[in-house]
């Protein structure tokens, strides 16, 4: 009667573009544990998180990807 939804989320971001991503993250989250910035250093999270999944949802909202692409592979 019900079928199984499954909803994949395909990567969209590449090594460089995930290293940049944690690295801003934890630098903003840790800025803002140190009192160097405000509360709003926890946006941080954002990027850890996409920088951590290899996935962000603006790219799929967008059809961008920064991975790469093995020859003969079509782009996700």
């Amino acid at each position: 009667m019900f079928e199984k939804l499954e909803l994949v989320m395909k990567k969209n971001v590449g090594s460089v573009d995930s290293a940049t991503r944690v690295v801003t993250g934890v630098v903003l989250i840790g800025a803002s544990l140190l009192r160097f910035i405000g509360a709003w250093g926890w946006l941080g999270l954002i990027p850890l998180a996409t920088g951590v999944s290899r996935v962000c949802p603006a790219y799929l909202l967008s059809g961008f990807s920064t991975r790469a692409t093995k020859p003969g592979q079509t782009p996700p």
